[in-house]
C-alpha cells in the first residue's frame, strides 16, 4: 500500500470567519497538510518564520520540520527538489518568494517539470504546486514586482492559475495541491491584503474556470489576479458615463476558458484585457488572437489591451504611472467609434 491508497477524510465545515487572501492560503496549505500526509512544503523562509507576506504562519510549529522546511537560497535546487520528491508519491508545495525570483528555476520548470509526464508517456506524474507572489502595486523595488505569467503559459504541460480573490485563493490552492499535474500558482501580491468572510473549507467554481463577476452589455473587460480589482472599479465608474461593462475573471490562464470568456464577447461584441505586464508579447495578445479568430463575426470593434508599458518595471514613485488606472482604461475604450 502507498501514501495515496487511503482516501482522505474530509474536513468538517468552520463557522464564518473574515479572512485575507494572505490567510485564506495558508488555511488551505494548513488544510491540505492536515488531510493528506504527503503534502509537503518548502522554499525560502516557509520555516519558522513564516514566509515573507506570513502566508506560511503558523505551520511549521504544528507540522514540524518533517513537513515544512526552509531551503537554502536556490530557486533551482527548490523545483529540482520538488521534482524527485513528486517523482516519489510526495505532493509538494513550494514557493519561489517572489516573481523575478523563481527565473532561477526557469530551466527546472520548463525543461522537467512541464514535460515529465509527456516524457514518460503518462508513467510519471508530478503533483507539484509551484507558489509565485506576482505582480506590483506594493511599492516594491525592481526584481519584486514582475508580472512573468506570459512565460508560464507559453510552456505546453503547465497549469497556470491567478485568484483575485480569499475565496479562491482558498478553493483554488486546495484543487491545486490535489492536482495529479504541476500548477503554477501565481498570487497577487497586491491581493494579499484583501478581506472576505469565508465558512471553511470553501468551494468556489473550478480552477480550469473564468467567472463572470459583473453582468454589462456594451463591452467585456478581461481581467486577473491584480487587475481584477481594477477591472470592476472601472465598471462602476462607467456607469455615470451610460456605459454597461461586464467584468470576467479569467482565474485559469492555461488552459484558458474558450467557453465562458467567448460567450461574454459574443454577448458585448467588444473587449479589451487588462494586465499590469508590458504589453509587447504580454498574455493579453494571446487572449485577443484567440478570442478574435473565434468571435470574428461578433465583434463590433478590434480588442484591445490595456497595460502595463513596455519598460522594465519602473521605481515605487513611478508605479501609478505605470499600472493600468479606471481612467486608462476608460479612456482606451473611448477610442473606439461607438454607434
Amino acid at each position: 500500500m502507498t501514501l495515496h491508497d487511503t482516501a482522505p477524510t474530509p474536513l468538517p465545515l468552520r463557522a464564518p470567519v473574515t479572512l485575507t487572501m494572505a490567510a485564506a492560503l495558508n488555511a488551505a496549505i494548513q488544510d491540505a497538510m492536515r488531510d493528506d500526509p504527503t503534502v509537503v512544503l518548502f522554499g525560502e523562509d516557509v520555516g519558522p518564520l513564516g514566509g515573507v507576506f506570513r502566508v506560511t504562519d503558523g505551520l511549521y510549529a504544528e507540522f514540524g520540520e518533517s513537513r515544512v522546511s526552509d531551503s537554502p537560497l536556490a530557486e533551482s535546487g527548490i523545483v529540482g527538489t520538488a521534482i524527485g520528491m513528486a517523482m516519489y508519491g510526495l505532493r509538494p508545495v513550494v514557493e519561489m518568494q517572489f516573481d523575478a525570483f523563481s527565473y532561477p528555476a526557469f530551466e527546472q520548470i520548463v525543461s522537467h517539470v512541464a514535460k515529465m509526464r509527456n516524457r514518460t508517456r503518462g508513467r510519471i506524474q508530478l503533483p507539484l504546486v509551484i507558489r509565485i507572489p506576482y505582480a506590483g502595486d506594493i511599492g516594491g523595488v525592481e526584481h519584486h514586482s514582475d508580472s512573468s505569467e506570459a512565460y508560464w503559459t507559453a510552456t505546453p504541460g503547465l497549469t497556470v492559475v491567478s485568484p483575485s480573490n480569499p475565496a479562491d485563493a482558498y478553493s483554488m490552492l486546495r484543487e491545486a495541491i490535489t492536482s495529479d499535474d504541476p500548477v503554477i500558482f501565481l498570487e497577487p501580491k497586491s491581493r494579499y491584503w484583501a478581506k472576505a468572510e469565508l465558512s471553511l473549507p470553501v468551494r468556489t467554481a473550478a480552477m480550469n474556470t473564468a467567472v463572470v463577476l459583473r453582468e454589462g452589455t456594451d463591452v467585456t473587460l478581461i481581467a486577473y489576479g491584480p487587475t481584477v480589482k481594477t477591472a470592476v472599479a472601472t465598471a462602476e465608474l462607467a456607469v455615470a458615463e451610460g456605459l454597461s461593462i461586464e467584468v470576467v475573471d479569467l482565474r485559469s490562464l492555461s488552459p484558458f476558458d474558450d467557453e465562458t470568456v467567448g460567450a461574454s464577447v459574443r454577448k458585448t461584441s467588444r473587449a479589451a484585457v487588462l494586465h499590469e505586464a508590458a504589453q509587447f508579447g504580454g498574455y493579453g495578445a494571446e487572449v485577443a488572437a484567440r478570442l478574435t479568430e473565434r468571435n470574428f463575426f461578433h465583434l463590433a470593434a478590434p480588442i484591445l489591451r490595456i497595460t502595463g508599458f513596455d519598460i522594465p518595471y519602473p521605481s515605487p514613485k513611478l508605479e501609478e504611472y505605470f499600472l493600468p488606472t479606471p481612467d486608462r482604461i476608460l479612456a482606451a475604450l473611448g477610442t473606439w467609434e461607438w454607434n
